[in-house]
């Protein structure tokens, strides 16, 4: 038995999206709260400078390409899981604690949690931004989002070294919040790459378990 996926192409006007709808208002009801409620405003504008900018992105090529329900979903669990760490700081985080008291942890994982749900959630949207914005060959839209997922990962950790030691040192430890392990951004970098991975191959083994075709 064959299905199909609902694709970017086939998508009506966003007046009739309701699904599209909710999931903006979910996020927005979440990203205010985390504004109205944050513990570190300086930390809360730094870790939504990504955020405005990828909005931004969503909003102006939402004209001509749109994905699927799908990948908007997945986009609005990862964002919700973002901006709801910049509410408190990704080291302070109470949900972060909540589990390290559950599972005896040493240190608050809810930066490893968003670092690996960045691969894991976003792998799949960019796959499809590869399969059908950009008509790349399959295999390709394969290959990609993992070795992008790694490359974005790696700059980040970047992006942090320079906010945190050049540009703004007075939200540099809050910012980091590498909780005194030497090895945090290595092992930030790894969990995205290995999220990546994991979706790529759950999507896979889904598609041919279920024999799913995607309408090119």
């Amino acid at each position: 038995m064959a299905f199909t996926i609902a694709i970017s192409n086939s998508r009506t006007p966003l007046t009739k999206n309701y699904w599209l709808w909710l999931f903006v208002s979910v996020f927005t009801a979440v990203w205010v709260n985390t504004y109205l409620g944050t513990t570190d405003m300086s930390n809360w504008m730094l870790e939504n400078t990504l955020t405005f900018l990828f909005l931004i992105f969503l909003i102006v090529t939402f004209k001509r390409f749109q994905f699927s329900d799908l990948t908007y979903l997945l986009i609005c669990i990862y964002m919700c899981l973002h901006v709801y760490g910049s509410k408190y700081t990704y080291a302070e985080n109470p949900l972060g604690y909540y589990l390290q008291d559950v599972f005896d942890a040493k240190r608050n994982n809810y930066d490893r949690i968003v670092h690996f749900s960045f691969g894991f959630l976003l792998a799949y949207p960019m796959r499809e931004m590869f399969l059908k914005w950009l008509k790349y060959p399959k295999l390709v839209s394969w290959i990609l989002p993992i070795e992008i997922t790694l490359s974005i990962s790696a700059f980040y950790e970047l992006i942090e070294w320079a906010v945190a030691d050049i540009f703004f040192k007075a939200q540099g430890d809050a910012y980091l919040g590498t909780q005194g392990d030497i090895w945090d951004a290595q092992k930030d970098i790894f969990l995205a790459f290995s999220g990546a991975i994991l979706a790529t191959t759950i999507v896979s083994a889904v598609k041919r378990i279920f024999n799913i075709y995607e309408k090119e």
